[in-house]
């Protein structure tokens, strides 16, 4: 049986924005929630209207160095881009939900002549600016998905220089996900600073 081929992301969201008056419409996007480890990243990034690039896809569905080929291209196609980051030390304070919310508000910040959100499956609480929250839009708008590359990408680099700090956890591999390998170095080893000793699923085998 032939695989139906997934549609690539398109820029049809950002360009009815533009049609009805916006003019810099970001899309934002997180990485890192759902790890046992590190920053939560988020990205943000602006289209022009002109825009009309094929083939840039969610993050999750390109492999490392499909990522790092897209990063240049998408920084120079862009009319601006951002990486907003909340600390671990923030995720314990907060809860991982609102320290995403504080990641994107800041990737947001940094972009201030956007006048419209789409975003991947959230609604950012505290921003004046109107928003979408689309679910799977990493998968379907290209503006989310082009930031989903860029904080990857950039949440990925910072954990293969975690990885030189504390190289008995395998952060270069995993990058502070909970896989099997991550899970035994916290039995072995115990948490080290950068660890989310407020998660749930941490706790159970600690």
């Amino acid at each position: 049986m032939r695989q139906r081929k997934i549609p690539l992301p398109t820029f049809e969201y950002e360009q009815e924005l533009y049609k009805k008056g916006y003019q810099f419409v970001i899309g934002i996007d997180e990485v890192g929630c759902g790890a046992l480890a590190g920053a939560v990243y988020a990205g943000a990034v602006i289209f022009p209207k002109t825009f009309s690039l094929k083939g840039i896809n969610e993050s999750k569905a390109l492999s490392s160095i499909k990522r790092e080929e897209w990063v240049p291209i998408i920084k120079e196609q862009a009319i601006a881009w951002s990486i907003g980051i909340a600390s671990v030390e923030e995720i314990a304070q907060m809860n991982i939900r609102q320290a995403t919310f504080l990641a994107m508000r800041r990737a947001i910040e940094q972009i201030p002549q956007g006048d419209h959100l789409l975003v991947d499956a959230w609604t950012i609480p505290h921003v004046s600016l109107p928003q979408k929250s689309v679910i799977k839009g990493d998968q379907k708008i290209i503006s989310i998905a082009a930031a989903s590359i860029l904080a990857k990408v950039t949440r990925d680099h910072y954990m293969v220089e975690l990885h030189e700090i504390y190289p008995e956890y395998g952060f270069a591999d995993h990058k502070g996900y909970g896989t099997k390998k991550h899970q035994l170095a916290i039995t072995k080893y115990g948490p080290c600073k950068i660890h989310r000793l407020t998660y749930r699923t941490f706790q159970s085998f600690i």
